[in-house]
């Protein structure tokens, strides 16, 4: 398998090197040059697949050439092992055909568990058998952060560094990454917000001279491993609820892109899928597209689904690729001209194009309440503010009732107990045995300015453990 830029400048390369590079060495993105496509034969033969083994057939040639595939089963194995729930992401019945995917059943009790704890044994595998070291440096408006530490923290050759806005996030997210304890681990509170965070960090992937000979592996979404990683429960939810002999549809709380264009690949990789809805808070830039065409920057806006407190999503590029018949100097003028004025549309073909299949809608904070309120009164589930929004939408871009619409739960709502009180349901989420100690533990964070060359320098100074690069 070999992986194109989305800006049409870069050298193609194979997974492992893609793994390692993030972003391309023309700014764009890596996809891959040729989408494989299972048939509808092929797609039911995996139902009743543990997660890893289905894991295993959906991401198999994606990894093809890079590593032996019984190495990947163990990595497989090892990665899925690690999430609490025997089914990995269970399915948990709403209403009538409409239904939540669990993907907070991981160490972090976020869906970005399923991608960052295979990343880390992905990083560990290939790293060791190249005798490299390099820095780990993302940011993180929540949930990415205690993810890649979390996956990480026992890679041997890996220091990692994670950038979050400074009082932006929820206390629990915050402390999910400044209690793990290691040399090699540095949480880094920006004096920002998430989109200064991830500016810096595109900043330094850029220039990395400040490393002094080593180099940036990328753990934010723009990271091709783990949009595939993402791509696998598509497919499992389908599977439990009759595909790929019907469609389905999908809800999607998304801020950056990645967990929605996950779906896409899905789709156009042979699962069934008639309808992928883009919901988002009041921070609402894919939402503007969707509707209207008009990917224009706005006034950042703190609310009580802070994962998605983001005013540029790094992955739409990879849709806007596509959507230009992957014709990457367009792809280029048109990334250009959004950095310039921070304004960006396409012809209305292309738009129609993107409608056939995407419907969004912007969900406010009080109607995120009450979506919340209403779902634990009905069926005695409770959501937190992102999957809440993923309902409200589902439920009001909803196209066919006849065809199963499934929303995916992205978070545990015991770490955004604010949206929880603020609703008003009579029960307290509690946080589950491995992290009831979570508030007694210590805590290690550093707080900068919101200037790139203070991070840089930072960076520079602690990498390699302690030691200088």
């Amino acid at each position: 398998m070999r992986y194109i830029s989305t800006r049409g400048q870069a050298p193609a390369l194979n997974f492992e090197d893609v793994l390692l590079a993030g972003l391309a060495t023309d700014g764009g993105l890596y996809v891959p040059e040729n989408l494989p496509r299972f048939t509808q034969e092929e797609i039911a033969s995996w139902a009743g697949l543990p997660y890893h083994e289905l894991a295993f057939q959906v991401m198999r040639p994606f990894v093809a050439g890079s590593i032996p595939d019984a190495d990947f089963k163990q990595i497989l194995g090892e990665t899925y092992a690690a999430f609490e729930h025997k089914s990995v992401a269970p399915l948990r019945q709403l209403g009538a055909n409409e239904w939540v995917l669990e993907l907070f059943h991981g160490p972090t009790l976020a869906f970005k568990d399923f991608a960052l704890q295979l990343l880390g044994r992905l990083l560990d595998y290939f790293l060791l058998k190249r005798g490299e070291r390099v820095v780990i440096m993302g940011a993180t408006s929540g949930d990415t952060g205690s993810a890649a530490i979390e996956g990480c923290r026992r890679c041997e050759n890996v220091d990692i560094f994670i950038l979050h806005p400074h009082q932006r996030v929820s206390d629990v997210q915050r402390r999910q990454m400044t209690t793990i304890l290691g040399e090699n681990i540095h949480n880094i509170a920006i004096e920002g917000n998430f989109d200064d965070c991830q500016e810096m960090v595109k900043a330094s992937f850029a220039d990395q001279g400040f490393l002094k000979g080593t180099r940036l592996v990328a753990v934010n979404s723009i990271n091709w491993a783990r949009i595939m990683a993402q791509i696998v429960y598509y497919f499992h939810a389908a599977l439990q609820l009759g595909g790929p002999a019907r469609s389905m549809a999908f809800s999607v709380p998304t801020g950056n892109f990645g967990d929605i264009f996950a779906g896409y690949l899905a789709r156009n990789m042979g699962l069934p899928i008639s309808q992928l809805i883009v919901a988002t808070n009041r921070n609402d830039i894919l939402h503007r597209f969707m509707s209207g065409n008009q990917y224009d920057k706005d006034t950042l806006h703190p609310s009580l689904s802070p994962s998605m407190d983001i005013m540029v999503s790094s992955n739409f590029e990879r849709l806007l690729f596509d959507l230009h018949g992957r014709n990457g100097s367009l792809v280029a003028q048109l990334m250009s001209t959004f950095k310039e004025t921070g304004k960006l549309s396409v012809d209305n073909e292309r738009w129609t194009e993107a409608r056939r299949l995407f419907d969004s809608l912007a969900v406010d904070d009080d109607s995120t309440c009450e979506t919340i309120t209403k779902v634990y009164e009905d069926c005695g589930e409770l959501l937190d503010p992102h999957t809440a929004i993923g309902v409200r939408a589902a439920r009001e871009c909803r196209r066919s009732m006849s065809t199963p619409m499934i929303t995916l739960g992205t978070a545990h709502p015991v770490k955004f107990p604010e949206a929880v009180l603020k609703a008003a349901v009579d029960i307290e989420p509690e946080l589950p045995a491995h992290l009831t100690d979570l508030f007694d533990r210590e805590e290690r964070c550093t707080v900068l300015p919101n200037h790139l060359r203070d991070v840089q320098q930072f960076v520079a100074a602690h990498g390699n453990r302690g030691r200088p690069l």
